[in-house]
């Protein structure tokens, strides 16, 4: 399991556990970071941004955040 801020740009992931405090979970359990759901990662954060591919949508989230989200390969 490692965060979703240390993915690589082409791999896919599947959400494992999401943490941090109860409002940021709340955050990325709406935009769709639910345990089991299945990504795409479209852009790896080296700008600071991490894009990912969630069912038919792109999502920007800062690697702040995406360090919050964890993850396995699938």
């Amino acid at each position: 399991m490692l965060p979703l801020s240390m993915a690589s740009e082409g791999d896919k992931v599947m959400v494992a556990r999401v943490s941090g405090a109860a409002d940021t979970r709340k955050h990325l359990e709406d935009l769709g970071f639910v345990e089991g759901t299945q990504l795409s990662i479209v852009s790896a954060p080296g700008n600071g941004n991490v894009i990912v591919r969630l069912k038919d949508s792109r999502l920007a989230i800062t690697s702040k955040m995406a360090e919050k989200v964890m993850v396995v390969m699938s």
